[in-house]
């Protein structure tokens, strides 16, 4: 089992963020149905989450496993993670051709093969074409929910990856390390977690702060704007549900215990969506979001002085050595499937790196880092 220590692994090195956004968050990431790698019942959403599922009902074969009678791969977690992961999921029901370079394009990326996408992906591990057009050998369902609900789903057999920001240790911490040894951990990405405003607050004045303040707000010692050289405005301090791994990595980070007391949190929400849209319809809040639901013109990110160097948007916040910076996971459970090795090994290549990571505004795995996630890896079959 990997290290599950916060320290974050390698990451390329950018002082500019690219500005894609959250083009993955409204991709659809196919049809449900049964979890094919850990020979569970799948996930039925009984907690109530989101999915980029797009057909609740059984549905064909055709439909939902392709002709290979493969069952679907099923992911679900934090809301962090679900961009990379949803998008990598549509864009393998999709199955491009070879000659798709908007969405497969494998000579682009080193790759010799005239296979459709996922076709290709699978076929290392040994799964066969389904033999119908633009249908992969087997479908990929990805559900919204937050680290906390897809660890345990993943845990209870409902689903085959738990998509995770914050180490199971974090999540788990009275767990021994016996009862988390099953989860199998796949570092894929690095978010570097910035600190946002509403853009009221931001345009009167309020463009950076301290380490220091931002704990202070959190703890309920800084509780009007005005105090930090703003408006004269309560301040409205955002967090994430307790279990999301955007909320455990925060008080990890920003507060030095993943347990931390937040006594100033306002309100909390369960998705970075729903914290991009609640600070973006205030005019006083605060919030930590995942890098990927930033927008500067509706939800600004705010520059943060830590040990007396400014970290800021656009320059050196994307880069490892900004503090908050924390791991993208992929939990398997009890070892890696070749399913799940496949579906991840698409993601850890340069490939999935370029099209699921970067477009998503997170910072890809240097090379190193990245060959070693790719090492623990089962080894393809063909």
């Amino acid at each position: 089992m990997t290290d599950d220590s916060t320290e974050v692994p390698g990451v390329s090195r950018r002082t500019v963020i690219l500005g894609a956004g959250t083009a993955g968050i409204t991709a659809l990431a196919g049809c449900a149905g049964d979890s094919g790698g850990n020979g569970s019942e799948g996930d039925d959403n009984e907690s109530g989450d989101e999915s980029s599922s797009g057909n609740e009902s059984e549905g064909t074969q055709t439909d939902e496993e392709g002709s290979s009678g493969e069952g679907p791969l099923t992911a679900d977690g934090s809301s962090t993670v679900y961009p990379i992961t949803s998008q990598a999921g549509s864009l393998w029901n999709g199955n491009a051709p070879a000659d798709d370079e908007e969405y497969w394009g494998p000579g682009q990326y080193d790759i010799d093969t005239d296979k459709n996408m996922a076709d290709y992906w699978a076929g290392l591990y040994g799964f066969e074409p389904s033999g119908e057009s633009g249908t992969p050998p087997f479908y990929t369902s990805i559900g919204l929910n937050h680290t906390g609900v897809g660890l345990e789903k993943l845990e209870n057999g409902q689903v085959d990856i738990g998509d995770a920001s914050a180490p199971v240790s974090a999540e788990f911490p009275d767990r021994s390390e016996e009862e988390l040894e099953p989860f199998t951990d796949h570092v894929v990405a690095i978010d570097a977690q910035p600190i946002v405003v509403s853009k009221e607050v931001y345009d009167e004045g309020v463009t950076e702060m301290t380490l220091e303040d931002l704990q202070a707000i959190y703890r309920g010692e800084i509780e009007n704007w005005s105090e930090l050289g703003g408006p004269d405005r309560e301040i409205q301090a955002v967090g994430r549900a307790e279990g999301s791994g955007t909320d455990t990595s925060f008080r990890n980070n920003v507060l030095g215990d993943p347990d931390a007391e937040m006594p100033g949190t306002d309100v909390r929400q369960g998705q970075n969506q729903q914290v991009a849209t609640l600070v973006q319809e205030s005019n006083n809040a605060i919030a930590y979001i995942a890098l990927a639901f930033v927008d500067e013109e509706t939800v600004p990110p705010i520059g943060l002085e830590i040990d007396g160097t400014t970290y800021t948007y656009g320059e050196n916040l994307g880069t490892l050595e900004y503090p908050l910076s924390r791991a993208l996971h992929c939990y398997t459970w009890d070892g890696t499937s070749n399913k799940e090795a496949a579906f991840i090994r698409m993601i850890l290549s340069d490939y999935g790196q370029t099209m699921f990571v970067e477009p998503n505004n997170y910072l890809p795995l240097e090379e190193e880092t990245r060959q070693e996630q790719l090492d623990a890896l089962p080894g393809p079959t063909n």
